[in-house]
């Protein structure tokens, strides 16, 4: 009993040394709350044993903590763009076919990107661009490495069709892993939504493709890192529009 005592007044004492530090920690997503929790507790478990097993799961708590990190942006103030839905590296531009299921356009083509996050990025996901959305698809699959092409039609998923203006539709598709098998999404068919509002995560590492018209014009390349509702992937106009 002496030694967990020991163990946690090493962690009070280096909380007290770190206070200042705070003011710089970002907000966490309260999806995390669970599991930040649930590590915090094995911590404690653990120092029953050993302070050098209490260490490590104190460690692996602050990494918890740390992933499911939920900092602001700045999403820029512009119209008609398409913004990252997710951190992480693009590594995919190409056409499609359309990702909506049981749908009679399931073999037109769209441009796709897709965006890879590793369980070092932020995994808070963000509406891609203002709309309605107007028809949401769960679908249960397997847990291939998201970085594969195949993930994007034999992964868990879940699809979101967001309605930009009258027959114009963007889709974004959160997809999960290998590691990350827990997909959230906040949305709900009807809802109105604008670009850059937080409106998911999924947890563990995992990838988002987005789906948008072949007009829609592209502004970043393979390889490039994106940024969370801040870098635009695309430009658009809507029909009529100067």
């Amino acid at each position: 009993m002496n030694k967990n005592n020991d163990f946690f007044s090493k962690i009070r004492l280096f909380l007290s040394e770190t206070d200042q530090l705070k003011r710089y920690l970002p907000q966490i997503n309260s999806a995390g709350y669970p599991f930040i929790a649930l590590f915090f507790f094995v911590s404690l478990l653990l120092s029953l044993f050993s302070d050098f097993l209490g260490w490590i799961g104190f460690i692996l708590s602050l990494w918890c903590v740390y992933f499911f990190r939920d900092p602001s942006r700045v999403t820029p103030d512009l119209e008609n763009i398409v913004v990252a839905p997710a951190d992480g590296k693009i590594i995919k531009i190409d056409l499609s076919k359309n990702p909506e299921v049981l749908s009679e356009k399931k073999t037109s083509e769209m441009q796709k990107i897709s965006i890879f996050m590793n369980v070092f990025n932020v995994h808070v996901n963000r509406i891609p661009v203002s709309g309605k959305v107007v028809w949401l698809k769960y679908i249960p699959g397997t847990f291939l490495n998201a970085s594969l092409d195949k993930s994007s039609e034999d992964n868990e998923r879940m699809i979101a069709k967001i309605e930009v203006s009258n027959n114009v539709f963007v889709y974004v598709v959160q997809i999960a892993g290998l590691i990350a098998r827990r997909i959230k999404c906040d949305l709900s068919e009807n809802q109105s939504v604008s670009c850059g509002e937080r409106y998911g995560i999924i947890r563990f590492g995992s990838r988002l493709d987005i789906y948008m018209p072949k007009d829609f014009s592209v502004k970043v390349k393979t390889g490039q890192l994106a940024i969370c509702g801040e870098t635009v992937l695309a430009e658009f106009k809507l029909p009529g529009s100067k």
